[in-house]
């Protein structure tokens, strides 16, 4: 692994960043505050090819890999606007469909996902199994030529900008251990007997979440991904990925949050000398910085063994555990030195809290990577 960055990813910080920029931070907080998609954002970043950077070039994509896409969800949320559907469209769908879909769904969806012309959001999620994926209760059962599609699904983002859903569904029951054989569908969006029941929550986020309820929900065989069964394999080639991309979000909120502080310190007087001449001040930013840099060391490591083939879960758990932490603390010492001013709407520094406080629950909670690492890591007894 090379430390040094190359050119290309030089030149790709730079162009998301301004493309960010341009953006402002000011017009996502007011976006988020309101619970208004920032679709325009996705788009120009779609045009200028960088939602699709990870897929193949065949369809449309930037033939990069998950070290590119990372550097997108890092630049675009270092600039004040993270993009929480970088995670399920372009890292898990993209990412699956690339990896287990038909060259019929290949050629349908890929281009419009890398075009940043479509959104595929992902529904795994279900209010009675949590972190639990074998106790999914949704099923997808036959019915002729096609399946039929009955349960709920929990916590499911940005349904509403989506054309579509990538459905984890139990198609059966494996005999010897019990477990769910699982498989996944592209649902549309707009499927009869599919309800969409908006989730009201108090995180500021421009990303709306919802229940979704499958009332025998009727998909052609053509819409499963891969082989019948084979879905929980087929799930760990995105989850990986929206580990890592939600690891670099992460990264990119506390370079953000440092950033204002930074600045902040620095210009404001108190008694007669900038705060961040205060070692009070100074340490507690300067702690979050090496942190965050941390986190960005094992979010790049995750990727760099995705992209190779390697074996991707103990890095992309701790990266996304190490970012979550990072992002959190980064803020707080933000706001500390911010005082008052860090709760004022004007400095606009609260609203970010909320999506790192995300992190650190999903796409996987911090509990479960400290399950993973004491069993698979360090070969302790499982837990659980």
């Amino acid at each position: 692994m090379d430390f040094q960055p190359t050119d290309e990813h030089i030149a790709l910080r730079k162009a998301v960043g301004a493309i960010a920029e341009s953006f402002g931070a000011g017009n996502y907080v007011k976006r988020a505050e309101a619970r208004e998609s920032t679709a325009d954002l996705w788009r120009l970043l779609g045009r200028h090819g960088y939602i699709g950077i990870n897929l193949p070039e065949e369809y449309g994509g930037g033939g990069g890999g998950l070290t590119e896409l990372a550097i997108v969800c890092e630049e675009t949320a270092a600039h004040g606007t993270p993009l929480l559907l970088l995670l399920v469209s372009s890292a898990i769908s993209g990412e699956v469909i690339s990896a287990y879909g038909s060259r019929a769904q290949r050629s349908q969806w890929l281009p419009r996902l890398a075009s940043g012309e479509s959104k595929m959001v992902f529904a795994i999620t279900e209010p009675d199994a949590g972190s639990n994926t074998h106790r999914l209760t949704t099923t997808a059962t036959r019915d002729g030529d096609d399946f039929v599609i009955r349960g709920q699904k929990y916590f499911i983002s940005g349904v509403d900008e989506a054309d579509a859903i990538l459905v984890v569904a139990r198609t059966g029951t494996d005999k010897a251990s019990g477990s769910a054989q699982l498989s996944l569908f592209i649902v549309d969006s707009d499927a009869p007997g599919l309800m969409k029941q908006p989730l009201p929550v108090s995180v500021t986020l421009p990303e709306r979440q919802f229940t979704l309820y499958f009332d025998d929900v009727r998909v052609g065989a053509d819409r499963l991904v891969g082989t019948e069964g084979d879905g929980f394999k087929q799930v760990f080639q995105g989850l990986n990925p929206e580990r890592i991309t939600g690891a670099a979000l992460g990264v990119g909120i506390g370079r953000y949050a440092l950033g204002m502080a930074a600045a902040y310190a620095s210009t404001r007087v108190v008694w007669d000398r900038p705060i961040g001449s205060h070692q009070g001040v100074a340490h507690a930013l300067a702690k979050a910085k090496i942190e965050v840099e941390l986190a960005a060391l094992m979010t790049a490591k995750a990727a760099w063994l995705h992209d190779r083939g390697e074996p991707a879960g103990e890095a992309s758990n701790m990266a996304k555990y190490a970012a979550a932490e990072a992002a959190l603390g980064a803020i707080d010492a933000a706001i500390q030195c911010h005082g008052g001013n860090g709760f004022a709407t004007e400095y606009g520094i609260l609203p970010y809290w909320g999506l790192a406080r995300v992190l650190r629950v999903a796409p996987v909670n911090r509990e479960m990577i400290l399950n993973f690492v004491a069993q698979h890591s360090l070969g302790l007894p499982r837990s659980y």
